[in-house]
């Protein structure tokens, strides 16, 4: 998203003021995204799925959904690049509402916000990194492609990565004692 203007002024010759529109459909795409990711879930729950199915069904139904920006730079049509890049969006948050969820199925209440705390923590020092290497990408090549082709498969990758770690997303055992003073 932090590309985008930039992307859509490089290869649309959009300028600061026709940017409204595109922007407001991609953001409001995020916001329909976000909703339906947890409702998707929650409707797969409410199927008698479990924790494991349901989150990690919705999360690859979003990382799928995702795939389709890998066309968004080559496209010559803008508003069929800014679907492309709004249904991204949208995936990406309904990826994120069940990604957040995911410390709750598996963490007790008293150590939610601490690995959640953590995961954010990573999220950040992620975006800094991939900001840095797009300006790179971007002053080397000249193209957003290879952007896009990490953006549309980043999401598989990362469920992949969950479904080693975590295959049956079961709650961890935590020996929390309390500090000797």
């Amino acid at each position: 998203m932090f590309w985008l203007p930039k992307f859509l002024n490089t290869r649309h010759g959009l300028t600061l003021t026709e940017l409204g529109w595109p922007l407001v459909i991609v953001y409001n795409m995020a916001t329909v995204g976000s909703v339906a990711g947890g409702w998707l879930s929650a409707r797969f729950f409410k199927l008698g799925w479990s924790a494991n199915r349901a989150r990690k069904t919705a999360m690859l139904i979003c990382a799928l959904a995702v795939v389709p920006i890998v066309f968004a730079a080559t496209v010559d049509r803008l508003w069929v690049a800014v679907a492309l890049v709004g249904l991204a969006t949208a995936a990406h948050q309904g990826w994120s509402a069940n990604l957040f969820t995911l410390g709750s199925d598996m963490f007790p209440r008293r150590a939610v916000a601490s690995v959640v705390g953590i995961g954010g923590f990573g999220g950040a020092i992620g975006g800094m990194i991939i900001a840095t290497f797009t300006g790179f990408v971007l002053q080397f090549t000249g193209s957003y492609v290879p952007m896009f082709i990490i953006a549309g498969s980043a999401y598989l990758i990362a469920l992949l990565i969950i479904q080693v770690l975590a295959p049956r997303l079961e709650p961890a055992q935590i020996d929390m004692e309390p500090a000797v003073q």
